[in-house]
């Protein structure tokens, strides 16, 4: 009995992972999210300018 809900639980998780996939692809991808800074090669976290305190990326 207890190996039935553990399979029905992974399986539930499988089927969510699988549409979260399909619904946000590329999100949990840093390159996609933000660009490095062109100056220092930082990635920016935010809207504020790079800690180096260039502005435009």
């Amino acid at each position: 009995m207890l190996a039935k809900i553990v399979l029905l639980f992974l399986a539930v998780i499988a089927v969510l992972g699988i549409f979260g996939k399909l619904r946000l692809p590329g999100v949990g991808k840093l390159g996609r999210l933000s660009k490095p800074c062109p100056r220092c090669g930082r990635h920016r976290i935010g809207r504020g300018p790079c800690p180096c305190g260039h502005r435009k990326v």
